[in-house]
């Protein structure tokens, strides 16, 4: 049985951090909004926003908050 998975207190933290940031991009703040929503739930990241995420992870510019979330969206990605 696969495992549940869900976004930490921490990496929570940190997606807040980007939504309260404002120089966080529209692409931040679309996949820090998708990890919180997922902090118990079951929901899970679209295609599109895990799209961003990988973005997000690629960038020398996202902030290490930015890309906590968007590393935990994509672990929660639809399959």
């Amino acid at each position: 049985m696969a495992k549940s998975a869900s976004t930490s207190k921490k990496v929570a933290s940190s997606a807040a951090k980007v939504l309260n940031s404002k120089s966080s991009t529209k692409a931040e703040r679309a996949v820090a909004a998708s990890a919180l929503t997922q902090r118990g739930s079951t929901e899970r990241t679209s295609s599109k926003v895990a799209s961003s995420a990988s973005k997000i992870l690629s960038s020398k510019t996202a902030s290490k908050a930015a890309k906590s979330a968007a590393a935990s969206a994509l672990t929660q990605k639809k399959k």
